[in-house]
C-alpha cells in the first residue's frame, strides 16, 4: 500500500523546500518541519498547497530525541499516516580541525547524524505497521570515501555515519515494503562553500537536481534500497 504523505525535516528553505515542493508536485501531502524559521516554513507550506496538496508546519529541535519523536508522531497523526521521511537537517562548518570548539564539533554530529537516527527510530515502526515506507537521508558527496578533509572533519565523519545508518536500516527492513537510501549533494547553489574549480562539470548543482533524486528513491520499488547517489557533477572522481 502506497502512503502518499511525507515529512521533510529542515523544509523551510533551500534543499528542504525544494524536496517538499518536488514531492507535492508528485502528489504527496507534506509535513514541513522547521526549528526557528517559521515564516519561511509557512511559505513552503503555502507553495505546497498551491500545488493542490495538503501541508502542515511542525516545529521541533530534532537534535533532542523527545522533540524528534513528537515531530514524527505529529506528522503521522496530522497527515493520516507517514509514508516518506526525508532527513535534510544538518549544519555545516568549514574550519581548520584544531580551530574547532567543542560546541561546533558536537553540533555537526547532533544535527547531521543523531537527528537522523532520532527520526528514523520512530518512523520505521510506523512504516512497518503500514507495510510501506521510503526513507531518504541527505548525505554529502564523497562521504563514503575515506579521504582527508581537514576543513570539515566532523561534518564528513557525521555524513559517513548517515550512510552507515541508512545501510543498516535498508538491510534490517528489506522485505517489509520499506526502503532506505541516501542522496548525497556535492556543491549546491545554496552551499556555504562553493569551490567551483574542483567540480569537473564546471557548475554548481541546483536544488531541483537534488530534489529530483530524492523523488526517484521515493517513487522506486522497495527493492531499490541501501543505495547512495552523489549529485556532484563528477566531484571526487
Amino acid at each position: 500500500m502506497t502512503v502518499r504523505t511525507a515529512l521533510v525535516t529542515g523544509a523551510a528553505r533551500g534543499i528542504g523546500r525544494g524536496v517538499a515542493l518536488r514531492l507535492a508536485g508528485a502528489g504527496l501531502d507534506v509535513a514541513v518541519h522547521y526549528r526557528g524559521s517559521q515564516d519561511d516554513a509557512e511559505e513552503t507550506a503555502r507553495l505546497v498547497r498551491a500545488l493542490g496538496r495538503r501541508a502542515v508546519t511542525l516545529q521541533a529541535d530534532v537534535t533532542r530525541p523527545e522533540q524528534a519523536e513528537q515531530l514524527v508522531q505529529a506528522a503521522h497523526e496530522q497527515l493520516g499516516g507517514l509514508g516518506v521521511l526525508v532527513n535534510n537537517v544538518g549544519n555545516y562548518v568549514h574550519k581548520p580541525l584544531l580551530d574547532l570548539d567543542l560546541h561546533e564539533w558536537h553540533d555537526m554530529f547532533d544535527t547531521n547524524l543523531h537527528a537522523t537516527f532520532y527520526t528514523c527510530r520512530v518512523a520505521v515502526p510506523l512504516m512497518r505497521e503500514a507495510g510501506y515506507g521510503r526513507i531518504v537521508n541527505i548525505g554529502y558527496a564523497g562521504a563514503q570515501h575515506l579521504l582527508a578533509r581537514p576543513g570539515i572533519v566532523p561534518y564528513a565523519i557525521a555524513k559517513s555515519g548517515v550512510i552507515a545508518l541508512t545501510l543498516a536500516i535498508a538491510r534490517t527492513e528489506a522485505g517489509r515494503g520499506i526502503s532506505a537510501n541516501v542522496v548525497s549533494p556535492g556543491v549546491v547553489e545554496t552551499s556555504v562553500s562553493q569551490p567551483l574549480r574542483e567540480i569537473p562539470a564546471g557548475r554548481l548543482a541546483t536544488v531541483e537536481e537534488v530534489s529530483a533524486e530524492v523523488l526517484h528513491f521515493v517513487q522506486a520499488s522497495d527493492y531499490v534500497t541501501g543505495q547512495v547517489v552523489d549529485v556532484a557533477g563528477g566531484w571526487n572522481l
